[in-house]
C-alpha cells in the first residue's frame, strides 16, 4: 500500500518525460485500448456460481454485468488523470474543445463499456460535451470488439489446441490446471463449497484437473466447460468483490485472507484468459477487426486521442497477436489486464519529423481500486512499459511508428493467411 499510494514516481516516471526528451519530442497522438470499470458478475441467482457457496454475494449497485457506482467513480478519476497528463505534455489546453476529428470515443455496445466511456469521457474534457459512439442499442456485442472467431477449419483447431496445450508443457491443459492447484484450493476453501446444499446433493463437485474443454465455433467467442470455467467464475466474482467491499473479512466470506490469498485466487482469471485468447493463432483470428481499427486510428491524419473500451479479452487478444512480451504487474492482484486497465499507444515526433511510439499499460493498482484516492500527477495510477519482442527501443525507449506499423501489418497478414 505504501508503494502504490505514497511513491507515486515509481509508476509516474514512464509518462513524466524530462526537459531533454521533451526538448526532443512532442507528443501528437494517443490511442487507449481500455478495459471497462468494475462491473458487478456476469453470473446472478440460479447460476453455477450462486450454487458454489452457501454465502450470499456482495449486494452489487448495478444489475448482472454492468458497470457499479463504484466503477463509474474510478473511471471518472482514470479521465481526470488523463486529462491533466495530456495537458501537461502539450497534446491539449485546459478546457480544449476539440474539432469532430481529433478527439474519437468508441464502445463495445454493451452496458459496462458504454458507461466506462461515458464517465472517462466526462472528466477528459468535462466542457467539450463528446459523444461516445456505439454501434447498436445495449446490450449486443459490437463485431469489432467481440473476440470471435471469424475463420475456422480442422488445421487452424489443431493448431490452435496445440499452441493452446502447450502452455502446460507435456501435461497440456490438465498441466495448466495443475499449476492453479493451490488456487483451486484457496477457492473451494473461501466459498466453503462443501457446505452448499448443492455439493451435498452431488450436483456441484470438485474442482478437477482433468475435466475442463475447449471448444473453437465459426463466429463465437473460444469458450470453454469444466473446472476451469466454474474456478474462473468464482475468481472473477471474488475479486470484483473485493474491490466493492471495503471489509476484507466480509469479502472473503469471514475467512481472513492475505493479499497473497486473493492474487492466488486472481491468478485463474488471468491463466483463463491467456487459454482462450492468447495462443497466437487465435489472437490474430479474434483481435483482428480491432487491430485494423487500431492500426487506422494510430495512422490517421487530424486524429489526437482515441479511446476505444472493450473488455480484457480484447487487451490480452491484441497483445498476445501484437507479440508483446510476457509480463506481471506490479502493485495488482490482476497480472495481466487489470479492471479499468487501458493498453496506451503514445506517439512522439523528433525534430526532424520522424514518429515513435511508447507503449504502456495504465491502471489503477489494487490499493487505489479499493481506496479511491484522487488521481493526479503528483497522485497517479500505475504506469508499465510494454516489449515488443523482436524489436529494439531506442535510448529513449521508443520504437518508431515503422516498426510498430510492421508489427500490426504482421499480425493483419496473420489473419489473412489463416486457412
Amino acid at each position: 500500500m505504501a508503494l502504490s499510494l505514497l511513491c507515486p514516481a515509481l509508476s509516474w516516471a514512464q509518462l513524466q518525460r524530462s526537459p531533454q526528451f521533451k526538448s526532443r519530442y512532442q507528443l501528437r497522438e494517443v490511442v487507449v485500448l481500455s478495459r471497462h470499470n468494475i462491473r458487478s458478475p456476469l453470473s446472478t441467482n440460479g447460476s453455477a456460481l450462486s450454487k458454489m457457496t452457501p454465502h450470499t454475494w456482495t449486494p452489487w449497485s448495478s444489475a448482472a454485468s454492468e458497470l457499479t457506482l463504484r466503477g463509474g467513480v474510478l473511471e471518472t478519476q482514470m479521465g481526470q488523470f488523463f486529462r491533466k497528463w495530456t495537458v501537461e505534455a502539450g497534446l491539449f489546453t485546459d478546457n480544449y474543445v476539440p474539432t469532430v476529428d481529433e478527439v474519437n470515443l468508441y464502445a463495445n455496445s454493451m452496458q459496462r463499456c458504454i458507461a466506462t466511456a461515458q464517465y472517462f469521457s466526462g472528466a477528459f474534457m468535462p466542457v467539450a460535451n463528446l459523444r461516445v459512439y456505439h454501434r447498436y442499442v445495449p446490450s449486443k456485442m459490437d463485431p469489432v470488439f467481440h473476440p470471435q472467431i471469424t475463420k475456422l477449419s480442422e488445421a487452424f483447431r489443431t493448431e490452435a489446441m496445440r499452441q493452446i496445450n502447450a502452455m502446460g508443457g507435456t501435461k497440456g491443459l490438465k498441466g495448466v490446471c495443475e499449476s492453479l492447484s493451490e488456487s483451486y484450493r484457496l477457492i473451494a476453501d473461501v466459498l466453503d463449497m462443501k457446505q452448499s446444499k448443492y455439493y451435498k446433493s452431488g450436483e456441484v463437485r470438485d474442482l478437477s484437473f482433468d475435466d475442463t474443454q475447449i471448444a473453437l465455433e465459426l463466429y463465437k467467442e473460444p469458450s470453454m466447460k469444466g473446472s476451469l470455467k466454474n474456478a474462473n467464475s468464482a475468481s472473477d466474482a471474488f475479486i470484483l468483490q473485493y474491490y466493492e467491499e471495503p471489509d476484507t473479512l466480509k469479502a472473503g466470506f469471514g475467512h481472513t485472507m492475505s493479499r497473497n490469498d486473493w492474487t492466488k485466487i486472481a491468478k485463474v482469471k488471468d491463466v483463463y484468459g491467456d487459454v482462450l485468447f492468447t495462443a497466437p493463432i487465435v489472437a490474430v483470428n479474434v483481435a483482428h477487426p480491432l487491430l485494423q481499427y487500431m492500426f487506422d486510428e494510430l495512422n490517421s491524419k487530424g486524429r489526437k486521442f482515441t479511446f476505444l473500451c472493450g473488455h480484457d479479452s480484447n487487451i490480452a487478444s491484441v497483445d498476445a497477436a501484437l507479440g508483446v512480451a510476457d509480463y506481471s504487474l506490479p502493485h495488482s492482484i490482476e497480472k495481466k489486464t487489470p479492471i479499468g486497465s487501458k493498453l496506451v499507444f503514445e506517439k512522439w515526433v523528433d525534430q526532424s519529423g520522424k514518429t515513435f511510439v511508447a507503449i504502456n499499460l495504465v491502471y489503477q493498482s489494487t490499493d487505489q481500486l479499493r481506496q479511491m484516492p484522487l488521481l493526479d500527477l503528483q497522485h497517479t495510477p500505475q504506469v508499465f512499459p510494454l516489449r515488443l519482442k523482436g524489436l529494439h527501443s531506442n535510448a529513449d525507449d521508443l520504437y518508431t511508428l515503422e516498426d510498430v506499423n510492421t508489427r500490426f501489418l504482421e499480425a493483419l497478414r496473420a489473419y489473412d493467411n489463416i486457412r
